[in-house]
């Protein structure tokens, strides 16, 4: 799921191991697999509109792929194609080929490492290329959709998931510090977001209006769609598990946006001990809502 450039949501953009991430990405990816699983089910109908079926189509491409959680569920909803994850952090694709194994898929999911945006015109065509939460760790994100749109085949959709609203796993007033605290948290998160995009090489100011975007691409807009991840208390161990981990990363970045009293809530959260940290608490959820943007090749 890595650009050229390390970093997902530290305030430096230069000091992120992907690596090192590998275990909190396949959570989480794990975590929204039921919302790829619907996403997909759309774009095959999208696909088929415009020619393309199940069994008809060849090669798909998901870019940013990290550890192939989603490429797994791909080659599964298209078992006659030959599905590519791509990415440039190698232990991220050693468990996506430890995945295609364990699922089956060694056959068809193949594994492409590549830095982007470099190597973004190499990567050969595809009938669906998908893309999820990579296009904003690239400076010129329009460049790196012209580049992507140039790799459809005629027909082929590009899915691009940005955005969306950001989770929940709280109640407003969770009885430690002031109410709110998720609220201040996002608004942390979209200040750090702000300066690690203003940092990316190449970066260049765009409206993020995706569909638009698409269409400066070359592509014709085929609709945009948001799926729910709802997964209601109490969660799992491997929910929490993923949230404490979230919050750490948070804890890391978002530090001097925060005030002492935030700091100190969000400490008392990642106690493992304490009933009222993350891992014990029995209010704890988790609902987050991804858009996916698709555009069709002529």
């Amino acid at each position: 799921m890595s650009a050229h450039t390390p970093h997902h949501h530290g305030h430096s953009t230069e000091d992120l191991d992907w690596d090192a991430m590998a275990d909190h990405l396949e959570r989480e990816a794990e975590l929204r697999a039921p919302f790829v699983e619907e996403a997909v089910a759309w774009l095959r109908g999208l696909l088929l509109e415009g020619g393309i079926g199940p069994d008809t189509a060849e090669r798909l491409l998901d870019v940013g792929s990290g550890p192939g959680v989603h490429t797994a569920q791909l080659a599964h909803a298209f078992p006659q194609a030959r599905v590519v994850a791509v990415d440039g952090a190698s232990n991220l694709l050693e468990r996506a080929r430890d995945r295609a194994e364990r699922e089956g898929l060694s056959g068809r999911m193949e594994i492409c490492e590549a830095q982007l945006p470099e190597e973004l015109g190499s990567l050969g065509s595809g009938d669906l290329i998908w893309t999820s939460n990579v296009v904003h760790h690239i400076g010129d994100q329009q460049a790196a959709l012209d580049a992507l749109a140039a790799s459809l085949r005629p027909g082929g959709i590009l899915a691009v998931v940005e955005r969306g609203l950001q989770p929940r796993w709280l109640p407003r007033d969770i009885g430690v510090g002031r109410p709110g605290l998720q609220a201040r948290l996002d608004a942390a998160n979209e200040e750090w977001f702000t300066g690690m995009r203003e940092g990316l090489p190449g970066h260049t100011p765009t409206v993020e209006d995706w569909p638009a975007m698409l269409a400066r691409a070359g592509l014709t807009p085929a609709g945009s769609r948001t799926f729910l991840t709802e997964l209601p208390a109490p969660l799992e161990r491997r929910a929490r598990e993923h949230l404490h981990a979230q919050l750490t990363r948070s804890r890391e970045k978002l530090g001097e946006w925060l005030d002492a009293d935030d700091l100190l809530a969000v400490d008392t959260l990642m106690d493992e001990e304490a009933p009222t940290g993350i891992l014990k608490r029995p209010d704890a959820f988790y609902l987050t809502a991804s858009t996916v943007h698709a555009g069709r090749a002529s």
